[in-house]
């Protein structure tokens, strides 16, 4: 007899197994066919073994796997072949459910390959039934896995006579495996035993299964709202059943997307009036709280019910109260009509149903408004006193523009009192710059927080240098100390582990780099290119490269000189670094007779602060360093000078857009005179080119330049008016924080906030609004300026009203009415005038006479105001328009216009 092969861990394959592993000699056909693949074999060569071979058999598998796991992917096409048998045969070798349900689970034997489910289920057909059902079971309440395991979890079912299991791996599985079968859907749900199980739990997942979100058309006879219905028709499925299903998903709610399936049953449903009426609390609930398409099915739903007399008028004022105080225009004039109607079908229904019409007052469409104070007037009778004080009690949420009429409909109370104080604007509170907290003191400290920043994926700036100046300043102190408590904290790097040290290069990102230097790890390789490479067309990379640079640098010293601290440690958050701590500092360096290292002294002047208050200090040193920061505390640190020009559509790296704006810098003269050469590159003109998508964290990048946020927005605007143009994602998330950072705020950052405003993405265009009112808070706002790039950018086609107006109506919402104000002043002239595109101006006019209103500002009418609002019609731009002309006139405006 042939010796079986080794499987212990480290023994290449196929060596002969020792018998000492205690595995018998009639099982090495099993683990040759293991080895070789031949997964198709394996039942009939597992059938003779009883109870105790196979438990050792077992061992063998288990130590193969071992084996196979080690290897991780030096081996795949070798572990790919044996993986399937070894399921099998170590899913046979199980004596409990629970371990083999573990073992056909295990995702390191599941790669690449479907699975043998008809061999597997071969190897277990000696089982008792009760044991194949405890593992459907079991597999079925694996969520990663139960989608997959479907066609062996309903052969295990079928097998055992047991329930089939329903958990939503399942019924993932389960969907998904009707479309495997021939013939129509229709025609593989009626022959499917477990229908009847399976459909209730379509309407109970967390999200709808793929097959359904994926198959939801309800006219398309081949998908499965039709499918469903037809099955329901004839009787296969209950129709309650189903109605009751959708119906409760969509009180669930969700996105419009995630409902769409639902939606869609109850359309291909076509359910009677009948079915409709038993749930009209639920139809009004899904009006009050669905996304905006759902709930306007389920409107259209209540008013035909309403139409033919099974609402009652509590019911639809309880509606009407929710449905009212939603933002969506259509759905609360639509509201309004089926209130209209009701009340002109009964009269008797006012006391009860005009109430409701308060909430409408308080909408921010004045054309709603309208609608709504004309339907309470209209319906309001003589002796309906009652009802007419409750409404002037709510008329103080009118627009100016309405009041006078409400003073008709509902008598002198509901007038507001005037306020007759001056407006104060409420802006928020801008972010303070926070300090940023020492070093840490001890090592234990500093290793703790090198440790959490090296196993973090998303770094602080005040996580990253506190843990960088604490290596430093604790190597110097007591390097072996360090080495001592650092070791075991980084135990699982790749360059400590001995297996996997000769993968080492050198190359390390970040604290990484220093503590190797620290623990005196030596490359054992040469690196085949450089960790950080600079391209000329992205900032990010030689951000990366001057970051890199510091990090070497700190990492060279301390296998030399070690350094006493950083220089370029920040005193702020933002990566801005205070003048007096940077003179005290190097005023530190000249008593301990220390030489500044290049590079982070380089950073430190980065970071400065350019206070000339501090220039004697720096020059008092009397230090060559003490000389270079007095120079730049001076005209020698003086950014970059901006220059904006248009950038035309054929000449973008990524044609077929409208043209954009384009910022190029200068030169810095003594970045390229002084600096690194790895700095030098933040000191050269840059010419403007398309989006960089690099990408990199903003903190970071603000943290390199905190007093320079002009030559970062010039750097960043190609990314920002992606977002506006190419529909991009995340590219205005820099401008908060540069607006909050040190520098002068001038035309470049001015030119990316006006662009972000009219990002595509709502998220990206909230980021610009902070950007807005960070700069307003901190008084650096120049509102003329912005409204001019906006009019640019609206003329060039980056910026769209309709975007914008969202982006300024979100503005004016936190209080900021009259700085709203102030940059719309600036841009509506273009929009009126016609050398702009309307599209959007309504909104836009919309968003100013509210400003005007609550500001109460005195200004000149905008250049084609008057025109606009003597337009015939009663389109949103007419009226809006109105509402400027008339709100600015009531605060004294003077009615000629500006230019």
């Amino acid at each position: 007899m042939t010796t079986p092969p080794d499987t212990r861990p480290g023994t290449p394959l196929g060596t002969p197994l020792s018998t000492p592993l205690g595995i018998p000699l009639d099982t090495p056909d099993v683990l040759a066919a293991v080895r070789a693949g031949r997964t198709r074999s394996l039942p009939a060569l597992l059938k003779p073994l009883d109870r105790a071979r196979r438990r050792d058999l077992l061992a063998g598998l288990k130590e193969l796997r071992g084996e196979l796991r080690a290897d991780g992917w030096a081996r795949w096409e070798e572990r790919d072949r044996i993986n399937p048998a070894l399921l099998v045969a170590g899913a046979a070798c199980q004596s409990g459910a629970a371990a083999a349900a573990s073992w056909i689970g295990g995702r390191d034997m599941r790669r690449r390959r479907r699975l043998p489910y008809d061999v597997l289920v071969e190897a277990l057909a000696d089982r008792d039934p009760k044991w194949l059902g405890d593992l459907a079971h079991r597999l079925a309440a694996r969520p990663s896995t139960a989608r997959d395991d479907y066609p062996l979890i309903s052969e295990l079912v079928r097998r055992a006579g047991c329930p089939v299991p329903t958990t939503d791996g399942c019924v993932e599985g389960w969907a998904t495996s009707l479309r495997s079968s021939r013939g129509t859907l229709t025609h593989a749900l009626r022959r499917d035993p477990h229908l009847r199980a399976f459909v209730p739990r379509l309407f109970e997942t967390p999200e709808p299964v793929a097959p359904l979100a994926r198959e939801c058309e309800p006219d398309d006879p081949h998908q499965w709202p039709t499918a469903l219905a037809a099955l329901a028709d004839e009787g296969f499925l209950d129709r309650s059943l189903l109605l009751d299903g959708c119906t409760a998903r969509l009180l669930r709610g969700g996105t419009a997307p995630v409902l769409k399936p639902y939606r869609a049953i109850l359309q291909a449903l076509k359910p009677t009036e009948e079915e409709e009426r038993g749930r009209t609390a639920d139809w009004i609930a899904i009006a009050a709280d669905a996304p905006s398409s759902v709930a306007g099915h389920a409107q259209q739903v209540v008013a035909r019910l309403a139409a033919a007399g099974h609402v009652s008028a509590g019911r639809l004022a309880e509606m009407s109260a929710a449905v009212l105080f939603r933002p969506e225009r259509g759905l609360v004039r639509a509201q309004l009509v089926l209130l209209g109607k009701a009340l002109a079908r009964d009269r008797a229904a006012a006391p009860e149903l005009l109430p409701v019409l308060g909430e409408a007052f308080g909408h921010a469409d004045t054309d709603i408004q309208e609608r709504a104070l004309k339907l309470a007037a209209a319906h309001l009778g003589d002796d309906d006193q009652a009802l007419r004080a409750e409404l002037a009690d709510r008329a103080h949420l009118l627009s100016p523009v309405h009041r006078a009429r409400a003073v008709e409909a509902f008598g002198a109370d509901a007038a507001p009192d005037e306020d007759t104080g001056p407006y104060e604007e409420f802006l928020p509170p801008p972010p303070l710059p926070v300090p940023l907290a020492p070093a840490p003191e001890t090592v234990a400290e500093t290793v703790e927080l090198v440790a959490a920043v090296v196993n973090s994926r998303t770094e602080t700036v005040e996580e990253f240098e506190r843990a960088l100046d604490g290596l430093v300043r604790h190597a110097h102190r007591d390097r072996t100390a360090l080495a001592e408590a650092l070791r075991p904290a980084l135990a699982d790097r790749y360059w400590l582990d001995p297996e996997r040290r000769h993968l080492y290069t050198g190359d390390l990102p970040g604290l990484e780099h220093v503590a190797a230097a620290v623990l005196d790890v030596r490359p054992a390789a040469r690196p085949r290119q450089p960790l950080f490479s600079r391209r000329s067309d992205c900032h990010h990379s030689d951000a990366a490269v001057v970051r890199h640079a510091r990090v070497a640098e700190a990492a060279q010293r301390i296998g030399s000189r070690p350094l006493p601290f950083l220089l370029a440690t920040p005193t702020q958050s933002t990566g801005a670094l205070d003048p007096q701590v940077l003179v005290a500092r190097l005023a530190a360096y000249a008593r301990l007779g220390e030489t500044p290292a290049p590079a982070d002294f380089a950073q430190a002047l980065l970071r400065v602060r350019r206070d000339a208050s501090a220039l004697p200090e720096a020059t008092a040193l009397g230090t060559p360093e003490g000389d270079r920061l007095a120079n730049w505390l001076g005209e020698g640190g003086r950014p970059a000078a901006v220059t904006r020009r248009t950038m035309p559509a054929e000449y973008q790296r990524f044609g077929g857009t409208p043209d954009r704006h384009a910022l190029d810098t200068g030169e810095r003269a003594t970045v390229i005179a002084e600096f690194p050469e790895q700095f030098r590159s933040l000191g050269r003109a840059r010419t403007a080119q398309g989006r960089c998508w690099d990408g990199g964290a903003p903190e970071t990048l603000i943290a390199l330049l905190p007093e320079d946020r002009e030559t970062l927005a010039a750097w960043s605007l190609p990314a920002v008016t992606s977002c506006a143009v190419d529909e991009a994602r995340d590219g205005t998330d820099i401008l908060p924080g540069l607006a909050a950072s040190g520098g002068p705020a001038g035309p470049a950052l001015h030119l990316a906030v006006a662009t972000g405003l009219g990002a595509r993405h709502a998220e990206d265009r909230l980021r610009a609004v902070d950007g807005l009112l960070t700069l307003a808070g901190r008084g650096e706002l120049d509102a003329v300026r912005l409204g001019a790039d906006l009019t640019e950018l609206v003329d060039l086609g980056t910026v769209k009203p309709s975007r914008l107006a969202d982006a300024l109506r979100t503005a004016a919402a936190t209080g900021a009415h009259a700085t709203t104000w102030a940059v719309l002043a600036g841009l509506l002239p273009a929009l009126l005038t016609g050398s702009a595109d309307p599209r959007g101006t309504g909104e836009l006019l919309e968003t100013a006479a509210e400003c005007v209103e609550q500001s109460r500002a005195v200004s000149p009418c905008p250049a084609g105001l008057a025109e606009t609002a003597a337009r015939p019609g009663r389109s949103r731009l007419v009226t809006q328009a109105a509402r400027l002309r008339d709100a600015l006139h009531r605060n004294g405006a003077d009615p000629k216009e500006t230019p």
